[in-house]
């Protein structure tokens, strides 16, 4: 099985967003710059040295910026081979989107590969080939 491990959910304000889940929930927020598209990395729970999280089945999240194409929020599953799991997806009645180069996962520095894709029943998901250690 591939896991869920991370969520995404979209922000109008980044500020008020990280006051908001910081105050309500205890979440701590990472702002990344214009470079990563302001994401925000959310902790949800405690992770080791490596990012990693230390409870079994809790997830940490991301916020991006809410735009007119990239509005709802999305899970992230994890897969071994993207390209695979992208052709799977398409072989399943899914199909791919948001790709910045037609077709082809966008590599996040450190992190891994990514791409978003559409299921069978219009939501958005996310794809993540995790870069090896």
């Amino acid at each position: 099985m591939n896991p869920v491990v991370h969520f995404e959910m979209p922000y109008e304000n980044r500020d008020r967003m990280a006051d908001f889940y910081s105050k309500a929930f205890g979440w701590s927020a990472d702002k990344l710059g214009p470079e990563m598209g302001s994401y925000v990395v959310v902790h949800t729970t405690e992770t080791d040295a490596n990012n990693m999280v230390k409870t079994p089945g809790a997830i940490n999240g991301g916020f991006f910026e809410r735009t007119k194409e990239n509005q709802y929020p999305s899970v992230v599953i994890s897969v071994d081979d993207i390209r695979a799991a992208m052709k799977r997806v398409e072989e399943s009645g899914g199909k791919v989107i948001g790709a910045r180069t037609a077709g082809e996962p966008d590599e996040i520095p450190g992190v891994g590969l990514y791409i978003s894709i559409e299921d069978s029943e219009g939501n958005r998901v996310s794809l993540l080939q995790p870069a090896r250690a």
